[in-house]
Order: C-alpha cells, then structure tokens, then sequence
C-alpha cells in the first residue's frame, strides 16, 4: 500500500488540510511521505515567466508537514497539471485549450513511489468530478486500484453525500480505507450541533457495520492561519 487516494464527499470539505495533516504524523512516525495532487485547478500565474505557479494544494500540504517545497514540486512531478480556471478540470482543461493525458499523472506518481515509501494522491473536489471529457477522478482511482480515503463532515447533507460517496468507491470494486470527519465547518452557519453530532454517531455505526475494516479518524480543528498545532494521531496498521 504505497498510494492513498485521499478524496471528500465535496469541494471545500478539507482534503488538503487531511492530506497536509496524514503526511505530518505519518512524518513523525518515522514513514517516508509525499503529497501528490491529481490535478489543480484556480492557479495564479507567474507575471514574470509567464508560467503557471506550483499548485496551492501542494504549499499547503508542505506548511501543514514542516517542510520546504521539494524538487518534485519544484519540477512540478508533484502535481503536473495545473490550470488557470477554477472549474472542474475538465472544463479548466478545455479553457485552456489543452490536453490533460491521465498516464503522465500516473507516470508521477510511479516516480514518487520510487523515492518514498508512501504517496498520498489528493483529488480534486468529489469522486466523480471529470478529469477529462471521457474520465471520471474515480474511473481512473479505479484503473489504479488505489485504496481511498474519504473525507466527510457535520453540516446538513452529509450522511447522503457520505454514503452516496462509500456506494460510489464499493461499485467499483476499491478498498475504503479511512473516513475521516473533518471538524472544519463546526461553526458554520449550515452545521447544527444537534446534527452534527447525530451524523457523527450514524457514520461511525454505519462504517462499523458496513466497512468493519475501514478506519473512523476526527480531524482536529484548523487554527486561523490554516494550519495545526495539534498531532493527529493515526491508529495502529493505518500503513
């Protein structure tokens, strides 16, 4: 198990922030780690090359681990296709005017294999949004066979979109590894703690008897400045 596909029940549920999070403690666990994002779309451009700038997912993923950017960001082998529009990469893609060619993301990713122990892929928004015209993220999760983590939360809806999600990566026959309950919209407006807590409770019932052997972690709260003071212990044979 070198590869982790780490993906969420929609956009803005926190996967980089649990990717960022997964590769710290499995730092401090001695495991030789690296991020990888599927595709970036939202890119700023660099005004004085003209060049699109390392992907945001990745930064983040460095800062939340304690480290510098490395030469696989650097030489962009950590996330090869980034784009302009922040839309679903298909249509990022087709804004562009270019073509997005799934094996040179899985040639990265055998790269990185190469030189780390573990690689955690991080998707870009839901399990079904298009990569290209013709490819959904979890069709090509599923070419790969790589184990799945799902991140999930305590606003209204996510029961549906949580089970929705599991049913999607069950029919095509892939490894549930981890659900993991982000605490990032705790205070928001659209999250009733009444809720939230029922969610919780529902989910880690579900998962127990449903996916026995899949991991339930709760993601500890984001500071301000979006990044964590707080070790997020993993649980034994979580490798």
């Amino acid at each position: 198990m070198s590869v982790l596909f780490i993906s969420g029940i929609d956009t803005d549920i926190g996967k980089t922030y649990a990717t960022g999070m997964i590769a710290k403690a499995l730092m401090q666990q001695g495991v030789n780690v690296i991020t990888q994002k599927l595709v970036q779309t939202g890119v700023s451009i660099n005004p004085s090359n003209g060049e699109m700038n390392i992907a945001d997912d990745i930064i983040t993923h460095r800062r939340l681990m304690d480290i510098p950017l490395q030469p696989c960001d650097i030489d962009s082998t950590t996330c090869p296709y980034r784009y302009e529009k922040p839309a679903s990469p298909h249509l990022a893609v087709q804004l562009a005017g270019q073509t997005l060619n799934p094996n040179v993301i899985t040639s990265a990713t055998k790269s990185l294999q190469a030189d780390y122990d573990v690689v955690l892929l991080e998707g870009a928004g839901g399990l079904l949004v298009p990569i290209t015209e013709q490819l959904l993220t979890l069709d090509y999760i599923a070419e790969q066979g790589y184990p799945v983590i799902l991140v999930t939360s305590g606003r209204l809806g996510s029961i549906n979109h949580t089970l929705l999600s599991l049913e999607a990566i069950k029919s095509r026959d892939l490894e549930i590894h981890s659900v993991i309950y982000n605490h990032i919209h705790d205070n928001a407006a659209q999250t009733d703690e009444q809720i939230a807590a029922s969610t919780i409770e529902f989910l880690q019932n579900y998962l127990a008897e449903h996916y026995p052997t899949a991991h339930w972690l709760s993601l500890p709260v984001q500071e301000d400045d979006g990044c964590s003071n707080v070790d997020f212990i993993l649980p034994q044979k979580f490798i």
